[in-house]
């Protein structure tokens, strides 16, 4: 199964951040799952790819020409996109899970762009999980719900967002959408 995970590339994060990140990547890895990622040489991304290749998954790195020179060399198989935009759209039809774990904008972006090509999709139920760590995507979950009441959602569910607020809870969730 291709578990997509979208979350930051900045260097020097907290630990507790890491330490999510190398969990989650720790389970892919030990489940026979591979990992698609950003393919970046840092941040959140590199920490989930050690995590997985420690455990002995597979890792899949979408990585823009641009940015090929940040490559991490933890990928067993790369794939060259055109721009943040494809990289973008390869993610989507690659994913059969996605995991959105702490991030800036280029996240929120990812997510969002899912949950939208899932919508339109009516037969398009694949999983997204959110990492809610210390609320930091509150905001954005309840927009979403905020949303869904309105006439502007055509009727479509935004809250199919699953969120988990722990790493226990991130690998429960994540475990119990595989297995139904």
């Amino acid at each position: 199964m291709n578990i997509v995970v979208y979350c930051s590339a900045q260097d020097g994060l907290e630990e507790k951040y890491q330490q999510l990140a190398a969990t989650l990547g720790q389970w892919i890895g030990e489940n026979g799952h591979t990992l698609v990622y950003g393919g970046v040489n840092a941040g959140l991304m590199h920490a989930t790819a050690t995590a997985v290749h420690k455990a002995g998954g597979r890792c899949t790195g979408i990585i823009p020409e641009m940015f090929r020179y940040r490559l991490d060399p933890l990928c067993d198989e790369v794939v060259t996109t055109r721009d943040l935009a494809d990289r973008k759209q390869r993610m989507i039809e690659m994913g059969d899970v996605f995991v959105v774990l702490p991030g800036g904008v280029g996240t929120l972006d990812e997510w969002i762009s899912t949950l939208c090509v899932m919508c339109i999709g009516d037969d398009d139920n694949r999983p997204i999980i959110v990492a809610d760590l210390d609320g930091m995507f509150d905001a954005t979950i309840r927009q979403l719900a905020d949303l869904t009441r309105t006439p502007f959602a055509r009727g479509k569910d935004l809250t199919r967002t699953l969120v988990a607020t722990t790493p226990v809870a991130l690998l429960n969730t994540l475990s119990a959408t595989i297995i139904s």
